[in-house]
């Protein structure tokens, strides 16, 4: 574990030097040689001074790697115009580093600080790099949310560690007292996000830029879930007496969101939505409290972490060209850009969670795992299915279909960087399936 954090210490200097192909190079050898070279069992491996890996924690490191790296090549607008290349890149190394430490960490205090530390370049993402003056307003939000929710969560922690002398996640003892465990539980349902806490996720993804959207949807949503998972091993009473609370609010907010999202006129606000709807389905999941319930929920993050990055990359690749998110703008692209439109229809089939994507299996494990919680759900969850498949043929339609919209001057044909870009989010994401037999070790 410790050779990957000196890998990416070592990659700083290139960093700082503007050197923007290069750390993309040196980031994509070492992924093939993390895949070739990381064994993944379900117990915790690779130790070093409070650092491990288990087959949850090198998942989510193999996906934050990959999604950093995929940032960077989208953010390509940032080397072409000089906009201080050498800080987006440090930035962008010091997020992965954060996010690489926060998922090996065996103890919930370190856990707690780089789960936080996490927040900070992502708000100099939001800050540096995003479009409109709200972006302040967006940063706000984003860390007063977060962090309302993270200072229980440090008290809780300095409780634990009072009476139980230890913070090593495995050995800590059952509590039960409901004010504790709810501090423990509400900034990861902020930060995951639960409904009714989602607001800063909305305003964050539409003010950030291409870079700050991959991540938030890609990777930090999944710090959440990742918590969830980890306390669950001493708060196991707390969520047997009151899960039923959360999975009821959360199987509403997903029907709930569904029809918000189809009532959207700007792309970002409506894949924010989405997400929203997704990461619900993952809290009852959770919440339900058995094997398939966490099987189903770390499934069906990979997969989100990957679809709902390709579709920012879509909405982005369009920006770029008509400097728009308003749907009533992005029209009828099918005439100028063809085969992007197969891009973006993979990519919506991929949303709506059809064969062979990781969102499938994710979503039929997930729904196995809340009936068994409570059959009466199967009524939120037909409706849920069915509006993901509504907005997400509406999102594809109103894009790709209809007039042009008069006023476009000009139109520049797709990259090569953006196809390579799509489809290195596309292929793990309907390829991984064929060897969904090594998500089952997490049970």
């Amino acid at each position: 574990m410790m050779e990957l954090i000196g890998f990416l210490l070592f990659l700083i200097p290139l960093s700082l030097m503007s050197l923007w192909w290069e750390v993309c190079l040196f980031m994509s050898f070492y992924m093939f040689y993390m895949i070739m070279n990381y064994n993944m069992f379900n117990y915790f491996s690779l130790f070093s001074y409070s650092f491990g890996g288990d087959m949850l924690s090198i998942l989510l490191i193999f996906l934050s790697f990959w999604i950093v790296y995929l940032m960077i090549i989208a953010s390509y607008k940032v080397y072409i115009e000089n906009n201080n290349i050498s800080e987006f890149l440090f930035i962008c190394l010091l997020l992965l580093i954060f996010l690489c430490l926060s998922f090996m960490s065996t103890n919930i205090f370190l856990f707690y600080i780089f789960f936080e530390a996490s927040l900070i370049p992502t708000l100099f993402l939001i800050y540096g790099w995003g479009y409109q003056p709200e972006r302040l307003s967006a940063g706000f939000y984003f860390l007063f949310y977060t962090m309302f929710g993270s200072l229980p969560l440090l008290i809780s922690v300095f409780f634990i560690y009072k009476y139980n002398y230890s913070l090593f996640f495995f050995i800590l003892s059952s509590l039960d007292n409901f004010y504790l465990s709810l501090s423990l539980v509400l900034a990861f349902l902020i930060k995951l996000p639960m409904v009714f806490f989602h607001f800063w996720l909305l305003k964050a993804h539409v003010e950030a830029p291409i870079s700050g959207s991959m991540i938030l949807a890609g990777v930090l949503l999944k710090l959440g879930g990742y918590g969830l998972i980890r306390i669950m091993f001493f708060l196991y009473t707390f969520f047997y007496k009151y899960s039923y609370f959360f999975i009821g609010l959360s199987l509403f907010g997903m029907f709930m969101v569904g029809f918000i999202c189809l009532v959207q006129i700007d792309m970002k606000c409506l894949i924010a939505y989405s997400s929203v709807a997704h990461m619900g389905m993952v809290i009852c999941g959770l919440l339900s409290f058995n094997t398939w319930g966490i099987l189903g929920s770390v499934l069906l993050m990979i997969g989100h972490g990957l679809c709902s990055s390709s579709m920012f990359c879509l909405a982005n690749i369009s920006y770029e060209r008509t400097h728009s998110r308003s749907l009533m703008i992005n029209k009828g692209l099918i005439n100028l850009m063809p085969s992007l439109s197969l891009m973006w229809f993979i990519t919506m089939i991929n949303n709506m969670s059809s064969p062979p994507s990781l969102n499938l299996l994710g979503e039929i494990i997930l729904i196995n795992s809340i009936m068994s919680f409570s059959t009466m759900s199967f009524l939120f969850l037909m409706f849920a299915s069915f509006l993901s498949c509504c907005y997400s043929i509406y999102l594809y339609s109103i894009i790709n279909h209809g007039s042009l919209y008069s006023g476009f001057n000009f139109m520049s044909s797709i990259y090569t960087r953006e196809y390579l870009l799509l489809f290195m989010h596309l292929l793990p994401l309907n390829i991984l399936i064929l060897k969904a037999d090594i998500f089952f070790l997490i049970s």
